[in-house]
């Protein structure tokens, strides 16, 4: 009942105060183009980040990779609220579960998003399952982040971020990257390389 009705609290919030902010894309062709195309990504951002990217990309078919703890579950109804199929699991639970279907709908044609440094942590510290992932499918990453101009943080592991109302959001997106790597150790090796892109999408004033 409690996560009902948190889940269902935080849908209502997020729709009032998304619906106040003021978005501005940064290089959204990098990403829009190759979704025109049919393109399936595996798109990457940090888990402080998740509020305002599944605010403005609601709706678009994206599938999501939540942890099966109990605030992955409120997460998970949230962004369900806001037109997303959700993956359960983590690398520390239902990993190996989660990297197949994961798979399975990038066969298909869906993309996919993933927290690497979810569901604890630490803070923006890369875990390898994106770049596994892309060795194992051949999809290309792409990287994600949301800055504003005006924000709350909480004070959980992440930092986690709140656009206040009215706020300037904006997303930066990298280019689609291809992960060259013959071997899971090698695609292992990679992942510095993915949280490289999530850095250089830092305004220069961070």
């Amino acid at each position: 009942m409690q996560v009902a009705l948190l889940s269902a609290a935080g849908s209502v919030i997020l729709r009032l105060l998304g619906s106040t902010w003021r978005v501005r894309r940064e290089w959204p062709e990098r990403l829009d183009d190759l979704l025109a195309r049919g393109e399936a990504l595996i798109v990457v951002f940090w888990h402080e980040d998740i509020l305002p990217i599944a605010w403005v990309h609601r709706h678009q078919g994206f599938a999501p990779l939540i942890s099966t703890h109990a605030d992955g579950e409120i997460i998970a109804r949230i962004v369900r609220s806001l037109g997303y199929r959700t993956v359960r699991g983590s690398t520390s639970r239902g990993g190996a579960r989660a990297l197949l279907e994961m798979a399975r709908l990038l066969a298909r044609g869906v993309s996919v998003a993933i927290t690497p440094d979810g569901p604890r942590g630490p803070r923006r510290s890369m875990t390898p399952g994106p770049t596994v992932l892309a060795q194992r499918t051949g999809r290309r990453v792409l990287a994600v982040r949301a800055h504003a101009d005006r924000a709350w943080r909480l004070a959980t592991w992440d930092r986690h971020l709140i656009p206040k109302p009215f706020a300037r959001v904006t997303l930066r997106y990298s280019p689609a990257v291809t992960i060259a790597a013959r071997s899971v150790q090698e695609a292992v090796e990679q992942a510095p390389y993915v949280a490289s892109l999530l850095d250089r999408l830092d305004p220069p004033s961070q």
